[in-house]
């Protein structure tokens, strides 16, 4: 397997772009529809609603998004990785990083189609909670819960 010198750094948004364009198609691969919220809005969220509750974290290879995490003491907003890098380890930093600076609980939500995002929230020690809350893509949805042994 190649390696890769993947750097962690705070967000910055002079990669706003490359952000959101990972994010889209990672997430449209996940639950198989398009995103609801044009480009311009997505990247409007990214810069100024997401910051206000949120660190959000990148994960770069060379100067290439591969991957970004929004989250704060208690709750993960958003974890998505590049489609070409899923596989090989970036998404289990970013969620230690979370997990380090967290108050002992984090949760989040995943959609239920996106199975991929069970198995690794399940396999780095998150429960399910509850099923089924609103979202705007009308997709069900499970919440999970990490608890700091």
């Amino acid at each position: 397997m190649k390696q890769y010198k993947i750097r962690i750094t705070p967000y910055s948004s002079k990669y706003a772009e490359q952000t959101v364009d990972m994010w889209r198609d990672s997430k449209e691969q996940a639950i198989g529809q398009k995103e609801i919220h044009d480009f311009e809005n997505h990247v409007y969220f990214l810069n100024h609603i997401l910051p206000e509750q949120f660190q959000i974290d990148l994960a770069l290879i060379d100067e290439e998004v591969v991957g970004m995490i929004a989250y704060n003491d208690r709750e993960i907003s958003q974890l998505y990785i590049h489609l070409e890098y899923q596989g090989i380890g970036i998404g289990r930093t970013l969620l230690d990083k979370a997990k380090a600076q967290s108050s002992g609980k984090l949760t989040l939500y995943t959609f239920e189609v996106n199975e991929k995002a069970q198995r690794f929230y399940e396999n780095h020690g998150f429960e399910i909670i509850s099923r089924g809350h609103e979202n705007e893509e009308n997709l069900p949805d499970i919440q999970y819960e990490w608890i700091s042994k």
